[in-house]
């Protein structure tokens, strides 16, 4: 018997018995999880309603969010290196959709976009028709031809079609650098968001949240590398779905007599408009709208904007380009692409995708109704509140700075105009704000951290992964065995978290902003490059190099100039900077490559195979787990 095999886990079985006995058997797992997971919120609910106090409630809640999630993760653990770099090829499809959903639904999507939506209205739908659009494309274009090349992670893919002869490790390292960027980009808001749970429901500094929650991500992936987090994300989304929907379920019901979201949407809405037409124009709403004014704050003296008008907090052209690069950047970014390496089949990588878009529409196509039903209980519970009687929430909120109340006018009560709130408080607050009992308020922490934790689970194996397969073994050490690449994985999971959670801990991430960046990023850069890769027999070397480089300068110049120097091109806005990028590396690559000689035979022929509906374009995916 192999010795590593004696270091797997139990949790999860092998698929060796056949898929169908396989997805048997996690059904039944993963029943017995669900059934588990309700019993203690039912124990939570009937603790909380005999008087046990909200703090207690609280630490119970993430204590055992954080407990469940690293019991997976360690019975998860494993020695082999297939199974630690993409969880041995057998997830299936369902269950890969449900983790890919739970690796996608950060914090941003999570804690932030539904505030995002209740700020910005109509203007705030780009991430939502971007996130899920992108899906769509990634089906078409790049998700099953990434399975069935058959590799470790993305600069894997883009050295296999773009590095050949000399100096072929160029393209490896450049990639590897770009999967990087966008990791620590992507990541930082995601233990930003940790740090603000922590922080809130636990009591804790922010920045000693931060650490809390990141040691909770280390059990998970650090023993079990893909294998783990998958199973961990899997039992993530079943957390944050749940705790999701049952807090916008009940303001629904309470609102319109109807508990489903989706179809009392429209309800909510004529609602707001009823309540703007008499709030915003109302005597106290427009003395504090002239107070602002008059004390040089004109930003919040505009004309209140309806909830449902149109391209007045952002207009077409980047409600458009804000869309388009969210959804390029769906398929581009290296977390999510991984993924795909993790599937039995090409046929499962397509039903993933399907299975994806499904469970993430569940989430999504919920935010809009949470934004409605949070933006109605702020018309009707807190406008109009005296100032000496505000609700304990908005001081338990106010102390973490994310939301302030100022009497500008000094009429002694609140108005529209005289609150600021920051997107990232809405979901957290909003079952406080309705008088939900606080076992909701706990049901959601639970859940928002599961989001954050599932996600940064994913980008801290692909950053660390990253390292230790593409620049480690493939460059500069490729005879070195299993368990020293094992070992400088899991050493590497450990400092990049660490590095992470620092700059996390600052506290200057903007949650949906930093996350913005990330996909303008990599739709600027592995977009172009595999979609040109895969489609385009001509493509070379150097124009790859060209496209991966270029389209990343473009980016970064545009997005750092627009957000810290005042650099504005045609009046876009920094989070659609990747609107210059791509187009700069299309066009890169296209040109690169027509003065440069054409690729060997052998990369056109395998790219010529990687597109045919059946057969291995390597004969064995390239040896990669011997």
């Amino acid at each position: 018997m192999d010795p590593q095999i004696k270091k797997e886990g139990t949790l999860i079985p092998s698929s060796s018995g056949g898929q169908s006995g396989f997805i048997r058997k996690l059904n039944k797992i993963y029943l017995m999880y669900v059934v588990g997971f309700a019993s203690f919120v039912i124990l939570m609910a009937i603790l909380n309603a005999n008087g046990v106090p909200d703090r207690i409630i609280g630490y119970f809640f993430l204590g055992w969010t954080i407990s469940i999630f690293a019991a997976v993760g360690i019975l998860s653990r494993t020695g082999q290196l297939t199974q630690y770099y993409v969880a041995g090829r057998e997830v299936p499809g369902v269950y890969n959709g449900m983790a890919t959903a739970s690796d996608w639904m950060s914090a941003a999507s999570f804690i932030g976009m539904a505030g995002t939506i209740m700020i910005l209205g109509f203007d705030g739908l780009p991430f939502i028709m971007g996130w899920t659009g992108g899906y769509v494309l990634l089906a078409l274009l790049i998700g099953p031809y990434l399975r069935k090349l058959g590799a470790f992670t993305i600069p894997d893919f883009v050295s296999s079609r773009y590095g050949y002869g000399e100096n072929k490790h160029v393209i490896r390292i450049i990639a590897l650098i770009i999967t990087i960027v966008i990791g620590f980009v992507y990541i930082v808001p995601q233990i930003a968001g940790v740090g603000l749970i922590t922080s809130r429901f636990l009591g804790i500094p922010f920045v000693i949240g931060c650490f809390v929650g990141l040691l909770g991500v280390l059990v998970c992936s650090m023993l079990g590398g893909m294998r783990a987090v998958t199973w961990t994300q899997v039992a993530q989304y079943i957390v944050l779905i749940i705790a999701y929907l049952i807090p916008v379920s009940v303001l629904s019901f309470q609102y319109t007599g109807n508990p489903i979201p989706y179809l009392a949407y429209g309800q909510v809405i004529q609602k707001i408009i009823a309540e703007e037409q008499t709030l915003f124009n109302s005597p106290e709403e427009i003395s504090a709208r002239e107070a602002f004014a008059a004390a040089g704050q004109p930003a919040r003296a505009k004309e209140p904007q309806p909830y449902t008008a149109p391209f007045v907090r952002m207009d077409l052209k980047n409600f458009l380009i804000l869309t388009f690069c969210l959804m390029l950047g769906t398929t581009g970014l290296p977390h999510i692409l991984m993924r795909y390496y993790t599937l039995p089949s090409v046929r499962e990588a397509r039903k993933s995708v399907l299975w994806t878009l499904f469970f993430i529409s569940l989430l999504y196509l919920a935010a809009p109704a949470y934004s409605a039903n949070a933006l109605l209980t702020i018309y009707t519970q807190l406008v109009g509140t005296p100032m000496v009687d505000l609700p304990s929430w908005v001081t338990t909120w106010s102390q973490v700075g994310l939301i302030t109340i100022t009497d500008i006018n000094g009429d002694g009560l609140v108005q529209f105009a005289e609150i600021a709130i920051k997107p990232d408080m809405v979901v957290l607050a909003t079952p406080e704000m309705a008088g939900l009992p606080y076992v909701i308020a706990g049901l959601i922490a639970s859940g928002g951290l599961a989001a954050a934790l599932s996600t940064a689970d994913g980008l801290l194996l692909t950053i660390s992964n990253a390292f230790a397969h593409d620049l480690y073994y493939k460059v500069i050490n490729p005879k070195a065995s299993a368990n020293t690449r094992l070992a400088l994985a899991r050493t590497l999971l450990v400092i990049a978290a660490v590095i992470a959670g620092f700059v996390a801990s600052q506290n200057i991430a903007i949650i949906v902003e930093l996350v913005a960046w990330a996909f303008s990023i990599a739709a600027s850069t592995f977009f172009p490059v595999l979609v040109m890769g895969i489609f385009w027999k001509r493509a070379t070397k150097e124009g790859g190099i060209a496209g991966l480089t270029i389209g990343l300068g473009v980016c970064l110049f545009y997005m750092i100039g627009s957000r810290f120097y005042g650099l504005d091109w045609f009046g876009i806005r920094t989070i659609g900077s990747g609107i210059f990028g791509i187009p700069a590396a299309f066009l890169s690559i296209y040109v690169v490559s027509l003065l440069t000689p054409a690729p060997p035979k052998a990369v056109t022929d395998l790219m010529e195979t990687l597109r045919y509906p059946k057969g291995s374009p390597r004969g064995s995916e390239e040896g990669l787990d011997t």
